[in-house]
């Protein structure tokens, strides 16, 4: 049989005890530190996907209609804002699903193309600088020319001409305003074409 009273119990040093509550608070300082950096990565996230579905919407582009301004998997940034002009790129909804295009002309304007792809709007020459050489083209055309653009509607084209079916075909016409998801500004992927995109 033992002697329980020859046993001695042995108590913690002081700097033991010291050690040990440190232990603890350590232990405790790590899960509020990694409880905030959850919290605040959830906020970002959050406010990053109210940005982009209410004010800055991104866009993966698809397709070459707008080559080489945009190619194939760009994504571009945005902005919602109300009166478009010449030259604007746009996003906008046909048949269920995004495009991307030029805006060449807007509500009442006449536009005119010439048998080589040249542009007038109003009666004046488009200067289409944006364009590389040798890119405009009459492409499907099937519209009858000068051709005024309806209220509250944008004529638009795409970059690369000879491709591109846009509002010279009388299958996808002009863009009513509501249609039009935002106007692209800026270019975030590919990083090595990272940069404003536009006229």
């Amino acid at each position: 049989m033992r002697d329980h009273a020859s046993e001695s119990v042995v108590l913690p040093s002081l700097d033991q005890v010291d050690a040990e509550i440190a232990r603890v608070n350590r232990g405790k300082s790590h899960a509020r530190h990694a409880r905030t950096v959850i919290v605040v990565a959830a906020v970002v996230f959050a406010v990053t996907v109210l940005l982009s579905i209410f004010a800055f919407p991104l866009f993966r582009i698809y397709g070459t209609s707008m080559q080489p301004t945009l190619s194939q998997g760009d994504v571009v940034v945005a902005v919602k804002q109300g009166d478009l002009a010449t030259g604007d790129l746009i996003a906008f909804s046909y048949n269920n699903t995004l495009l991307t295009k030029r805006v060449i002309a807007g509500p009442g304007d006449w536009v005119d193309i010439a048998s080589d792809g040249a542009v007038t709007v109003n009666g004046a020459s488009l200067d289409e600088s944006y364009l590389p050489p040798g890119a405009q083209a009459l492409g499907q055309c099937d519209i009858s020319l000068p051709y005024q653009v309806p209220d509250n509607q944008y004529f638009v084209m795409g970059d690369n001409r000879a491709a591109s079916l846009d509002s010279r075909s009388v299958r996808m016409g002009c863009i009513p305003k509501a249609q039009v998801a935002g106007k692209l500004v800026f270019r975030i992927w590919p990083l090595a074409r990272f940069g404003a995109v536009g006229g």
